[in-house]
């Protein structure tokens, strides 16, 4: 055959003849080419690579993990139910874990369990031999039954036929019952295999068999979902020898050193039992190595000590749960709230599992603490509104930074001093002396005497530990003398002996005293005034050391440790300790991710406990020195007298304003005459002042640098 022009031609051959196919013979497919082969990827890529086929293959993935995880925990949970696997496991940890009592417990509980299975296994055998007997009597006493029943019936009717009614009856009965079963029977084979299929589906679906990925998007969680398995290999990586060697002899895998794995807030709760050659505090120090077994961040995975003996309970948070807000205080969203001094309960944030964290203040010092722009005025603040909206309770408020924190409580509070240098310090001293003094005054007032709550609060305390500043006067001499220190941490400091003093009997008369303090170290921060605070609470530090300072050794042995929180990323979260946490028996701290306030919203609260007591004056003490006129006021109290002695004239002074001229003495009121050109004098041997150098000083003052008016 040739083609010519596409066109076949028949060519005769030696004992071959070559014939030209049909016109409409089907042709011969050809290979797809590559573009078409191209474009065919390309089409399968975009179905693979869409949403909805993604969706389908996690469905068909997830429903079938679970009927095949629902079969493994049924499979596992008959085989434990019918032998002495989980006796012989439970066994094996105890032996591990060196605790011999218990392993002959288990020991004597699986004996018994196979004596039983036995005995029941026995008394089928004998049911069997002796169930060809049991039929036979049983057939024969109901023919018998039934034949009197006839023979009754019959002589009744009269009808020799009623004699085999009763047994028709039983055999019509038997055959219905057949029909019925075949019916249902029927039915039931279609309907058994589904529903089996149901109830393993439904368990694995509690269980979560399904693997990360293949879960809805809503419960699908970043990180490895938290396992027995997977926190049995955490302790059994964290490079202690005595731990690995028991968990590898324990061949259920160490599972029973585990409780059951709960849900707690935004994470999960295990308590886990250690053996007896590991000891808490081992666990405690490999935090950081046991939250990356836990694929973790450190800050995400908590060890505590639990109440029972060897114990430690692990709180592992969902990855980045701990990054997201916590949402406002009930003190914004509630505009009804009110507080109550005694019986009521702060609500100052929520804990790690979520729930809300309920602070009482009743007769609680508090000591606030932690590094710079951590959230400490804030946290501390928190508590002050809230308490404020018990118009029973009075607040004095000295802010050692003075940018303004505190200012919503101006014509709230009835003292309020800003600002932070020495002269504040004085002032903040003064005021701290006078709540003292207060205490002194309510102490000795007679019995069954009802007092109003009084709190004072000195945020940025640190400033008054490490102030310098100290009283000058110049004595009968002229020489410079310096009283006691305003600040400063040693006993010689009037703010420490003032602060120390409230800690040791204020609470008795409802007098207390707040603190808010940077750092704390033993220069700033002296131990026997965070030692009286009944609310230790600390939000981030920088040492260990830090952290037994601000909440003490206990709670931080125990796990508190705020050292370990994120400075930048923790603000808010402090950890809490003392007699006015709520902690659950056995615990010694408390995280919590305190409420945020913002300046905006804190004036609206501070407003509505405005309106809900009587107008207050707030007082500024600098302001108050500034105002009066001293050398006016030494006038006044000598009056028409040529001269008074200077005991006198400080006693005149005091009943003319106390709390100006409370801690007034001969060397401050000599101070004041020599500023204005003038001094004290003696007379008999006794310092006295004169009319005549106070007026010389008052034209003096008047006159000015210049000598005129």
């Amino acid at each position: 055959m040739s083609i010519h022009n596409g066109t076949a031609v028949e060519e005769k051959l030696p004992n071959l003849t070559l014939v030209k196919p049909p016109v409409d013979a089907p042709a011969t497919p050809e290979p797809a080419t590559k573009p078409e082969r191209r474009r065919l990827r390309a089409r399968l890529r975009g179905v693979l690579a869409d949403e909805r086929t993604r969706d389908a293959y996690r469905l068909a993935v997830r429903h079938g993990a679970y009927v095949a995880g629902g079969t493994r925990i049924v499979a596992r949970r008959t085989w434990d139910s019918r032998s002495t696997s989980r006796f012989e496991r439970m066994m094996r940890t105890a032996e591990a874990a060196g605790n011999i009592d218990e392993a002959k417990e288990w020991e004597e509980r699986a004996h018994r369990f196979r004596q039983a299975r036995h005995q029941r296994r026995m008394e089928l055998v004998r049911a069997m031999r002796e169930a060809p007997k049991a039929v036979a009597a049983g057939t024969a006493a109901g023919a018998g039954a039934l034949l009197l029943l006839g023979i009754a019936l019959a002589w009744a009717n009269g009808d020799i036929k009623d004699v085999i009614v009763p047994a028709a009856f039983v055999v019509d009965l038997i055959r219905w019952a057949f029909i019925i079963g075949s019916v249902v029977w029927g039915a039931a084979k279609m309907a058994l295999p589904a529903l089996g299929l149901l109830a393993l589906w439904r368990v694995g679906q509690q269980r979560q068999s399904a693997p990360q990925w293949a879960l809805p998007a809503k419960q699908r969680v970043e990180g490895e979902a938290i396992t027995p398995s997977i926190v049995v290999k955490a302790f059994r990586d964290l490079r202690i020898g005595e731990l690995k060697k028991a968990i590898l002899a324990m061949e259920d895998g160490a599972a029973s050193m585990l409780s059951p794995i709960v849900a707690a807030g935004c994470g999960v709760e295990v308590d886990v039992t250690l053996p007896s050659s590991v000891s808490t505090d081992e666990i405690m120090s490999k935090r950081r190595k046991l939250a990356e077994n836990l694929n973790r961040h450190e800050h995400e995975v908590y060890v505590s000590i639990a109440p029972a003996a060897r114990t430690v309970r692990v709180w592992i948070a969902d990855s980045g749960a701990l990054d997201e807000p916590i949402g406002p205080s009930p003190l914004v969203t509630d505009v009804s709230l009110t507080a109550d001094y005694k019986s009521g309960r702060a609500p100052w944030g929520v804990d790690l599992r979520g729930d809300a964290v309920l602070m009482s203040l009743f007769q609680k010092m508090v000591l606030v603490t932690g590094l710079s722009n951590q959230g400490k005025t804030a946290s501390l603040r928190a508590l002050a509104l809230w308490l404020a909206m018990d118009p029973s309770v009075e607040f004095r408020i000295g802010d050692l930074k003075g940018i303004g924190d505190w200012r919503m409580f101006q014509g709230l509070a009835t003292m309020l001093i800003e600002g932070p240098t020495d002269d504040h310090v004085i002032a903040v001293t003064e005021m701290v002396e006078d709540v003292f003094d207060e205490m002194n005054r309510r102490l000795q007032a007679p019995e069954g005497t009802v007092f109003t709550p009084l709190v004072c609060i000195v945020d940025e305390a640190q400033v008054a530990y490490g102030s310098g500043a100290r009283e000058e006067y110049i004595d009968d001499k002229g020489n410079t003398k310096y009283g006691a220190p305003y600040g400063g941490a040693k006993a010689t400091s009037r703010y420490f002996r003032a602060v120390k003093g409230i800690h040791d009997q204020g609470r008795a008369v409802d007098v207390l005293i707040w603190e808010g303090t940077q750092d704390p170290t033993d220069q700033n921060l002296p131990k026997r005034s965070r030692e009286g605070n009944h609310i230790r609470a600390a939000l981030v530090l920088g040492t260990k050391s830090q952290a037994e300072m601000a909440l003490g050794e206990t709670p931080v042995e125990k796990g508190a440790a705020p050292h370990k929180l994120r400075q930048g990323f923790d603000k808010g979260q402090l950890v809490a300790a003392g007699e006015g946490v709520p902690l659950a028996p056995g615990q010694v701290s408390l995280n919590v991710r305190t409420y945020f306030i913002d300046g905006d919203a804190a004036a609206e609260i501070a407003d509505r406990a405005k309106a809900a007591r009587n107008r207050v004056t707030t007082l500024g003490r600098l302001q108050a020195i500034e105002e009066r006129d001293e050398l006016a006021d030494l006038a006044t109290v000598i009056g028409s007298d040529r001269r008074v002695r200077t005991p006198e004239v400080l006693h005149r002074l005091k009943n003319l304003d106390e709390s100006h001229y409370l801690h007034w003495d001969g060397g401050r009121l000599r101070r004041l005459l020599v500023d204005a050109g003038e001094d004290t004098n003696t007379y008999d041997g006794y310092p006295h002042v004169t009319r005549e150098r106070v007026l010389r000083a008052i034209a003096n003052r008047d006159q000015g640098p210049s000598g005129t008016q």
